[in-house]
């Protein structure tokens, strides 16, 4: 197929492939970091007793797991306004708004699936445990931040960084609204060097490497977990 792959130099490595890595694992970070705390937030609300608590929890989540995420780029995208972005860090917002766009994005997305994750991890620990913080005179919201919580976290880690690998992945899909992510960065080889078919086998290769080694580490992770149970 006459494959040739002289356009990667160490200039295009470090212009392109690092640039757009950069930005895909920091959106990475931010939509973990926001969208287990948010998701967390959901989690408890949909155990509440409160139908005014459950309710809209519950109808947020099944709305963000029935859409595909290419469509919720382009929501927030193309129909929140300038005025918004302005809002949030004025015109230097309003200058990188495909950036903030792909934060906000996958952060109020991931919350969706951090959520069920996060309240099938709180349903895993027995009752006995919040039985006997009630028993030893704490409040409910200490029996769930001192004891539910941290032992849900231990059960459910493995869950959650299997769902941030995932998380990686989509991150391409920031392409859709020209963000210079990862694949971005390797697309850059079709649209102007004329290496469309090398540039996806090298996106493909880096993708690959990057999550295969992520799910060993997961895997092993998972291992020693289940020693200390």
């Amino acid at each position: 197929m006459n494959l040739d792959f002289g356009f990667v130099t160490a200039e295009y490595l470090t212009v392109f492939v690092l640039k757009g890595l950069g930005f895909s694992l920091l959106l990475t970070l931010v939509a973990m970091v926001g969208g287990i705390a948010l998701g967390t937030v959901l989690a408890l609300m949909r155990l509440s007793k409160q139908p005014v608590l459950s309710w809209p929890a519950a109808g947020y989540v099944n709305l963000m797991r029935s859409v595909p995420l290419v469509m919720v780029i382009l929501w927030f995208f193309l129909l929140l306004p300038s005025g918004v972005y302005q809002q949030i860090g004025g015109q230097w917002a309003d200058d990188n708004k495909v950036a903030i766009s792909a934060f906000i994005t996958f952060t109020c997305f991931e919350a969706a699936y951090y959520s069920e994750i996060i309240r099938a991890g709180i349903q895993s620990v027995p009752q006995g445990q919040s039985q006997a913080g009630a028993a030893l005179g704490m409040r409910p919201s200490q029996t769930m931040r001192l004891v539910v919580l941290p032992q849900a976290f231990r059960n459910m880690l493995p869950v959650l960084l299997t769902q941030t690998i995932i998380l990686f992945q989509d991150t391409s899909l920031v392409y859709a609204i020209g963000a210079s992510d990862l694949l971005h960065a390797f697309d850059y080889a079709r649209t102007n060097l004329g290496r469309s078919i090398e540039g996806n086998l090298l996106a493909a290769a880096v993708y690959f490497a990057i999550c295969f080694s992520l799910s060993l580490a997961v895997r092993q992770l998972q291992k020693r977990i289940q020693v200390i149970r």
